[in-house]
């Protein structure tokens, strides 16, 4: 998987709630499914899952109230 591809797998993890849930219900499962190198998967399922749920709230919260232009 490129970088590119990790990142946008970060992203819905902090954007994509229901992603988010079965990610943090079963990472094994969901990380079976991409195409993850063994240190890229290692890296995701160290993920702290506080302070990715609370990345995922702030990040929530800040496009919640995000002023149109």
């Amino acid at each position: 998987m490129s970088t590119a591809d990790v990142e946008a797998l970060l992203a819905r993890l902090y954007t994509d709630e229901d992603f988010r849930t079965r990610f943090l219900d079963a990472p094994d499962d969901v990380l079976a499914r991409e195409s993850l190198s063994v240190d890229e998967r290692a890296a995701l399922l160290a993920i702290d899952r506080s302070e990715l749920i609370l990345a995922a709230n702030s990040y929530r919260h800040k496009r919640e109230n995000r002023k149109p232009r």
